[in-house]
């Protein structure tokens, strides 16, 4: 089953990291967040990914271009211009890379690669983590009748929060950055039937808007909810904390 990832957005709340590359490429450790996502999907032995790329879509394309380069040591032999992988940390994963165009909306860049997606698929945004169970979003995708499943999560709060005592206006406690006002947002971890191309236009297709619309008015879109970690990498404040949970050895979306 292909894991379909949308990387062709041009990044521009996190322009201080994304003026030379892609949002996809911004490393988190010393990772592009996009190898984490497919480590996390990978973990649960899906393994075939197609990258819908624009923006700078040829970093990616020489990323896994020379993936043994940058995972593996080496040694060159200059004078008879060789060289020799020394120490290989290859990935079980077939990559397909399409350059779906540089202005082309979320929806449009799905119908481009609509001959690779003749059978049910996930599909997720390259610039967020989670700890999402992809083997429970698959079965509960199967055990409905609808087209879509779409994971709806609840953000944590951007600040935090006191209690105060309504009668004396005491401050009970703080809370720290509790979760939203209740609402179930887009999470960004799907699972589509390839009907959902018929949902699709053309390249100014917006996935979010009329396509989910038009499914949930038709009753084929389900919703599967996450109460665990989910965090999108939108601003450079957002990239630090991934990055921080990742250097002290605390990110829930490391499942492998």
């Amino acid at each position: 089953m292909k894991v379909v990832i949308l990387a062709g957005g041009f990044g521009t709340r996190l322009s201080e990291e994304t003026h030379s590359i892609p949002k996809p490429m911004v490393k988190i450790g010393d990772k592009p967040i996009i190898w984490h996502i497919m480590k996390h999907y990978s973990s649960f032995g899906f393994n075939e990914f197609v990258i819908l790329g624009g923006y700078k879509c040829y970093v990616i394309k020489e990323y896994f271009a020379n993936y043994f380069l940058h995972q593996s040591d080496v040694e060159f032999d200059i004078e008879n211009n060789s060289m020799k992988i020394l120490d290989s940390n290859s990935e079980n994963w077939k990559v397909t890379i399409l350059d779906t165009g540089l202005h082309t909306m979320t929806g449009g860049r799905i119908k481009r690669a609509a001959k690779y997606l003749n059978e049910p698929f996930f599909l997720t945004y390259g610039d967020g983590v989670s700890d999402v169970n992809i083997k429970n979003l698959y079965d509960f995708h199967n055990s409905h009748n609808q087209k879509v499943t779409m994971t709806c999560v609840q953000p944590d709060g951007r600040f935090g929060a006191v209690d105060i005592n309504s009668e004396t206006s005491v401050i009970n406690t703080f809370m720290e950055k509790p979760k939203g006002d209740g609402a179930w947002i887009n999470g960004g971890f799907f699972v589509c039937d390839p009907e959902v191309i018929d949902y699709l236009e053309d390249d100014t297709t917006i996935f979010e808007r009329k396509p989910l619309e038009n499914l949930a008015n038709d009753n084929a879109l389900a919703a599967f909810k996450h109460k665990g970690f989910w965090k999108p990498m939108d601003t450079l404040r957002d990239k630090n904390q991934l990055e921080d949970k990742w250097k002290q050895n605390l990110a829930p979306w490391k499942t492998w």
